[in-house]
C-alpha cells in the first residue's frame, strides 16, 4: 500500500519523517499530508501517546490521535534497539522532512539531533516545536496548550472585565505552532532549491501565541498599560455593538455576535435601519463611535431587544444582508451537519479500520491544482513493510528480521 497522498499534489514526492506526539507536531505533519507529502509517523512499539491517552475504548484509538493523524502512514520503531535506530537513520537519510516535538533534550538524547542527522542528510529540513525557545531561561520547561496560552499572552486578554483570565477555546498554542512550523518547513523547502541544502527551523509555543496575539499589542503601545479583559469588546478600544445577544428559542448556543465598526457610523446607520430605529440616528448618545462606546449599556438593551425575536441564524442573515457584521454561534454539531461546509471538504467522512465510519475536519487551503482525499489514521504499525520496502528497498526476509525486534506491543 502507497502513500495516501495524491499523486500530482503540491508536496507530492516530498518524504516526512515524523517523530511528533499529541497535537503541535501532528498538526503540523498532517497538514503536510493534506498537502500531498508522504507522512511516515515513526511510533515506538507501545504507539504514540495520543493513541490511548484521551481513549473512551481502551482497545481502540482515541479520536483525539485520528483526528489529528488522518493521511499518514504508521512505522513501528524501537529506538532503543540497534537495528530500530539503524533503520530509523536510513530512514532520515531518504527524507526531505524531519519533525520532531518531544519534550527538551528527547531527540538529542536518542542521538537523532541535527548536528547528528545534518551531517547524514544535508538536504534535511529538520524541524523543532518545542515549548519555549531553546536559548531562553525557559529552556528545559514543558508545555501543553494551555501552558502556551498563558505565557504567550492568551489568557490575560480572555475573560470579563473584572474577571479572572481564561483559556481560549481554540488550541493556537498547539496547533497554531504547528501551523507556524509549516511555513517555516514549506519557506526551507524552497530555499533548498537554490542553496541544496537543509537547515533547522525552530517553533516556540509561546512565541507562536504571541504572533497570534499582534494586534493585541497595538493596545499596549496606546496606553501604556497592559491590555485588559474586555468580553467581546475590541481589545483595541471599546465599541457598541460588539456582544452576543441572546436570541430565540434561548438554548445555550443560541447567541448572535453583532459588531459595528469603530472606524465610523455606516454599521450602525445601516443597523438601526434594520431594527426600525432611525429615529435615533442622530441621537447625541449614539452619534459616534466613541459615544455609543460610552453607552453601551443602551445599545446592548436596543440591539438584544431586536434578536431575542428572532433565531440567531435568522439575525445573522438579516444584518448581513443590511451590510451589518454578525454571526450566529455555531457549535461542533450545526458545524459538522453543515451541507455546505460538507460539499466544501471542511468536513469529511471517514472509514476508520476499528472505529468504523465516521466525520472528521478537513484542511481548509483549498488549490486549484493540488488536491487530496482524506483517509483514515493508521493503526499502529499499518504500514511498516510498505515502508521499509518503498523507503529503503528492503525485501522480505530483511523486513521480517526488522519486525521481530520493532513490533507492536500485544
Amino acid at each position: 500500500m502507497g502513500s495516501p497522498a495524491a499523486a500530482g499534489a503540491a508536496l507530492s514526492g516530498i518524504k516526512v519523517v515524523d517523530l511528533t506526539q499529541y497535537e503541535a507536531g501532528t498538526s503540523c505533519t498532517q497538514a503536510l499530508a493534506w498537502l500531498g507529502a508522504d507522512v511516515v509517523k515513526i511510533e515506538p512499539p507501545t504507539g504514540e501517546s495520543g493513541r490511548y491517552a484521551s481513549t473512551n475504548d481502551r482497545k481502540l484509538d482515541s479520536y483525539y490521535f485520528i483526528l489529528m493523524n488522518a493521511n499518514k502512514r504508521s512505522v513501528v520503531c524501537d529506538m532503543k534497539s540497534g537495528i530500530g535506530k539503524a533503520t530509523l537513520m536510513r530512514l532520515i537519510e531518504k527524507a526531505d522532512v524531519l519533525i520532531e516535538n518531544m519534550s527538551p533534550g528527547g531527540i538529542e538524547r536518542l542521538g537523532f539531533g541535527y548536528d547528528v542527522v545534518s551531517k547524514v542528510n544535508p538536504r534535511l529540513v529538520y524541524a523543532q516545536i518545542k515549548g519555549f525557545a531553546p536559548d531562553g531561561p525557559y529552556a528545559n520547561y514543558l508545555s501543553f496548550d494551555m501552558i502556551a496560552q498563558a505565557v504567550g499572552g492568551a489568557f490575560a486578554i480572555t475573560g470579563e472585565a473584572g474577571g479572572p483570565p481564561m483559556r481560549p477555546g481554540p488550541h493556537v498554542g498547539d496547533t497554531g505552532a504547528g501551523l507556524h512550523c509549516l511555513v517555516g518547513i514549506l519557506a526551507a523547502l524552497n530555499q533548498r532549491h537554490s542553496t541544496g541544502r537543509g537547515q533547522r527551523i525552530e517553533v516556540s509555543m509561546q512565541d507562536a501565541v504571541i504572533n497570534f496575539n499582534r494586534i493585541v499589542f497595538a493596545g499596549q503601545l496606546m496606553t501604556g498599560q497592559p491590555v485588559a479583559r474586555s468580553g467581546n469588546q475590541s481589545s483595541l478600544g471599546a465599541a457598541a455593538p460588539s456582544e452576543l445577544y441572546l436570541c430565540k428559542p434561548g438554548g445555550p448556543n443560541d447567541y448572535v455576535m453583532v459588531y459595528t465598526t469603530r472606524a465610523g457610523n455606516w454599521h450602525w446607520q445601516r443597523l438601526l435601519k434594520v431594527m426600525g430605529r432611525e429615529d435615533l440616528q442622530d441621537d447625541p448618545r449614539f452619534s459616534t463611535p466613541g459615544a455609543r462606546a460610552k453607552n453601551a449599556k443602551e445599545v446592548d438593551a436596543l440591539v438584544g431587544a431586536w434578536c431575542s425575536t428572532r433565531t440567531k441564524v435568522e439575525a445573522m442573515e438579516t444584518l448581513q444582508a443590511a451590510g451589518v457584521p454578525a454571526g450566529a454561534v455555531l457549535d461542533t454539531r450545526e458545524l459538522m451537519e453543515d451541507p455546505h461546509l460538507r460539499a466544501r471538504g471542511m468536513f469529511a467522512d471517514i472509514e476508520h479500520a476499528t472505529r468504523g465510519r465516521m466525520s472528521m475536519p478537513g484542511w481548509p487551503v483549498k488549490m486549484t491544482e493540488s488536491s487530496v482525499e482524506v483517509t483514515a489514521a493508521p493503526l499502529l504499525g499499518e504500514q511498516t513493510a510498505d515502508v521499509l520496502a518503498e523507503w529503503l528497498g528492503m525485501d522480505n526476509a530483511q523486513i521480517a528480521e526488522y519486525t521481530t525486534v520493532n513490533r507492536p506491543a500485544a
